[in-house]
């Protein structure tokens, strides 16, 4: 599977390539750094579909021997999503490894998957996104930069299950290798060293344009020339992902929102609480699992036209505010997010989608 998606993906860049004004003695290895060498690879370059494959399995493997394990809480989790529809391709390159992540390597499982419209219109769902630190290495001119290895995985019995997918599920099991609960679905590569965060605005527009282009040749799907808003919100609805660039979109604003304050790290075991079969003050049973929260929550202001009479009895993200706010001491524009805004009474449960939620 992911030497299929894999081949796929280099025929269409070899495509688009061909059409550009890239040296014709260049493009191969132009599409190879696009792909693998901003996933951490390095030359010389694999001969074929299976050996990139193997590459990227070792990858995961190593991923998941190594990665701190985080869960989100549906509340984070909306204001994740919200934050991440705000966001301009430019915008992520302003992440900073250093300055943004909180750990060198993790795995963030999500409350609930994500259904994502991908490239030509096909579904998928995504349960979690693990990450870590890499070199990638870039041609045209040769080029090392600092970044981020982010993996995305789905749920092998999540919402999307054509029959295609049944029968390999089926035939896993069958064989006596049975498919794991997250199985990797993509690996991408993300620019980490800070390289946008001194760009001007009208720069950003420019970047964010050039990669529209780039994925609208690349995307069969009609064109989508929608801007993303100044104010994101998510209703638990389907992602439409033209751009390929959800999961990017996503980690971003998980880390710069964990680096804001706006989320918290926490323990299983929230402390004082009294939970069966556990004394109070005592270790949770598992201390390799952390619980991402919101830090605090800000009701939204009653609007107008809610009238005083109206009850709510649960509560629901509103919107996340985009800014780019100045800092003089190192002279550049960092991004960060207002809000979130939790609306409804402080003892409801969170909605999320048509699904409640109780909250700790």
């Amino acid at each position: 599977m992911m030497a299929s998606n894999l081949s796929n993906r280099m025929a269409e860049l070899r495509t688009v390539l061909h059409h550009s004004d890239v040296p014709e003695q260049h493009r191969e290895n132009m599409a190879f750094a696009m792909t693998l060498g901003k996933q951490g690879m390095r030359r010389p370059w694999p001969t074929g579909p299976a050996e990139a494959a193997r590459w990227q399995i070792r990858q995961v493997l190593q991923l998941l021997d190594d990665a701190e394990v985080l869960v989100i809480s549906p509340a984070a989790h909306a204001a994740v999503m919200a934050a991440a529809a705000t966001l301009e391709p430019a915008d992520v390159g302003t992440l900073d490894k250093d300055r943004d992540i909180p750990m060198p390597t993790g795995l963030l499982v999500l409350p609930e998957p994500v259904v994502v419209e991908n490239r030509g219109g096909t579904l998928s769902d995504i349960r979690a996104f693990g990450w870590k630190f890499i070199t990638q290495h870039q041609v045209l001119p040769d080029a090392q930069y600092a970044g981020v290895q982010l993996t995305c995985f789905m749920d092998r019995d999540g919402p999307v299950q054509p029959e295609s997918w049944r029968l390999a599920v089926t035939q896993a099991r069958v064989t006596g290798s049975p498919l794991p609960p997250l199985v990797p679905d993509g690996i991408y590569g993300m620019r980490a060293d800070a390289a946008l965060s001194t760009e001007s605005s009208e720069r950003h527009a420019e970047l964010s344009e050039e990669h529209r282009r780039l994925n609208t040749f690349l995307n069969q799907v009609a064109q989508h020339n929608a801007l993303p808003p100044e104010e994101g919100q998510w209703d638990g609805g389907r992602i439409k992902d033209t751009y390929d660039d959800f999961g990017a979109r996503y980690a971003f604003a998980f880390w710069r929102l964990a680096a804001q304050g706006v989320t918290v790290f926490g323990s299983p075991a929230e402390p004082g609480a009294d939970r069966p079969g556990i004394r109070t003050g005592a270790q949770p049973t598992d201390l390799d699992v952390r619980i991402i929260r919101l830090a605090r929550q800000v009701p939204a202001q009653r609007s107008a036209e809610d009238g005083s009479t109206r009850v709510y009895h649960h509560r629901w993200t509103v919107r996340m505010h985009k800014v780019r706010q100045w800092y003089p001491s190192t002279q550049e524009h960092r991004l960060i997010w207002r809000g979130p805004y939790i609306k409804g009474p402080s003892d409801a449960p969170f909605m999320v989608g048509e699904k409640a939620y109780t909250m700790g």
